[in-house]
């Protein structure tokens, strides 16, 4: 038996957090939970604020937890999150502001703002990221139209990863896949996009050195030593950006050949890159390219994912009609098929009051008859997202020039057999599903690789293939999707 080496991953998604243990023995990734935890933005008057003050109490607490439950020393922290979203720190490095939410809407009209002194096709040219108007480059936009004092008394600009990893450590560094989700980044030249943000008025020397993921940033700060009971610990910068720990787990074979589907809050369709691809179709597609792992771009789409279904189950739970996951699947599985097409990406369903009726003005917009019952709502959703993943790959074929023989769905979503089968329906592509827990994994390997435990990439991925047992979902009745999809993408507007 080879000697073990253990890792501590904190992967905080939108609707939780969780620390994992990681422990990479004998080509294989054993994972065990640490600690549990909720994370639940505030609204305070007309604001949606995240609450990180206590996000980072509990990852103090999941610290302790794992030096008190499971003995043996750790090789490495790492840290990851959602992307976009980030805050501004003074000269005391005090924060200036509580951390907004992607979803707060002061980025109403920000992308008009920006266009109309930036065109556009140059902002895409410059950063090659999707027009989305939770963006960085928004968020910072409407803080310069709101004549927000911040802008002038910022000396750093941290992600929310990048403050987390400086409230553990005390070193502040912006790590790259994260830094490449604020479209304020220039893959063009590896840094930050400087010549558009002056040209929109946004200052730029607080924005700070880029690092890459497996970047060792140095060792726990005495205070959390003290406050935790661990040990001078090094953290590890992985891919802070929950989507490249997520697409670095993917148990391919390879370089071509596959796309990936990062499933959850947000379904993330994309396929790995060794270098950005901007040109005009793939601005026309509204194609991004983020940071990856060892050298690679993340060439993808953001879809709106299970977000739609998120908010449809907590809009029912509210009538007193509460719904496992699960269950809910079930229902829909007996459901009529093809009643009613959605574009889970309609700007409808980005913050509804009401997902449930956000999606029935949507049917009455579009001429169709809205679902009738919870059965129909949920089929309609994953139908709609499973045409919306076939677009996607498809755009993804023309602009690579590859050919897409599988699929992996990974992340929380793999566990939903009626949308895995759908994918592999609709895109007439074997699906492969799994695994589950490819965030923690991926942040996991990449400490390893940092610190020499794993080699490079291609052991990675061959471990964790070896360590979870993979779902597969072979095309079926795929004529039946035909006449559906061709309705469906006379409804899209890209």
């Amino acid at each position: 038996m080879g000697e073990s080496k253990r890792f501590l991953t904190f992967d905080l998604g939108a609707e939780s957090g969780r620390a994992v243990l990681g422990i990479v023995e004998d080509e294989k990734i054993i994972l065990r939970e640490v600690h549990r935890f909720a994370n639940e933005p505030q609204r305070i008057l007309d604001r949606f604020h995240w609450d990180t003050v206590r996000l980072f109490a509990e990852i103090k607490r999941g610290l302790a937890k794992c030096f008190a439950e499971h003995a043996g020393d750790l090789q490495g922290i790492g840290v990851d999150t959602w992307g976009v979203d980030f805050v501004l720190l003074d000269k005391r490095d005090d924060l200036l502001g509580l951390p907004y939410h992607y979803r707060d809407s002061r980025t109403d009209g920000m992308m008009d703002e920006v266009f109309r002194i930036v065109p556009r096709e140059e902002v895409y040219r410059t950063t090659g990221i999707q027009f989305m108007q939770l963006n960085t480059l928004y968020q910072l936009m409407a803080l310069r139209v709101a004549g927000s004092p911040a802008l002038d008394q910022a000396r750093s600009f941290l992600m929310t990863p990048d403050l987390i990893n400086f409230w553990l450590t005390g070193v502040k560094a912006n790590e790259f896949t994260n830094a490449t989700t604020t479209q304020c980044f220039n893959p063009n030249v590896g840094g930050w996009a400087a010549e558009m943000l002056w040209k929109l008025g946004i200052p730029t020397d607080f924005l700070g050195q880029v690092v890459q993921p497996g970047t060792v940033l140095g060792p726990l700060h005495a205070t959390t030593q003290e406050e935790t009971g661990a040990g001078s610990v090094q953290v590890i910068a992985p891919a802070t950006h929950d989507t490249g720990s997520a697409v670095a787990a993917v148990p391919a074979q390879g370089s071509s050949g596959w796309a990936y589907i990062s499933c959850g809050t947000w379904s993330l369709v994309g396929v790995e890159s060794p270098h950005p691809v901007i040109n005009d179709r793939t601005l026309a597609c509204n194609l991004t390219n983020e940071g990856g792992v060892c050298g690679t771009y993340r060439l993808l789409r953001n879809v709106m994912g299970l977000w739609l279904l998120q908010q449809c189950r907590q809009s029912w739970a509210h009538t007193d009609r509460a719904y496992a996951y699960d269950e809910l699947a079930r229902m829909a599985a007996d459901a009529p098929a093809f009643a009613t097409l959605i574009d889970p990406d309609d700007p409808t369903f980005l913050k509804p009051k009401d997902m449930p009726e956000a999606i029935a003005a949507y049917c009455h917009r579009t001429g169709q008859k809205a679902p009738d019952s919870v059965a129909g709502f949920v089929r309609s959703i994953i139908e709609g997202l499973a045409l919306k993943y076939r677009w996607v790959i498809e755009r993804l074929e023309e602009v690579t020039g590859n050919r897409i023989e599988t699929v992996h769905i990974i992340g929380g979503g793999s566990q939903n057999q009626l949308l895995c089968q759908a994918t592999a329906d609709a895109a007439g592509k074997r699906v492969l599903a799994g695994p589950v827990e490819a965030t923690a994994l991926g942040n996991v390997a990449i400490q390893a690789m940092a610190v020499g435990a794993i080699d490079d990439l291609a052991k990675a991925r061959a471990t964790i293939a070896r360590s979870f047992p993979l779902i597969e979902y072979l095309p079926r009745n795929t004529d039946a999707w035909e006449k559906p999809y061709g309705r469906f993408v006379g409804m899209l507007t890209i």
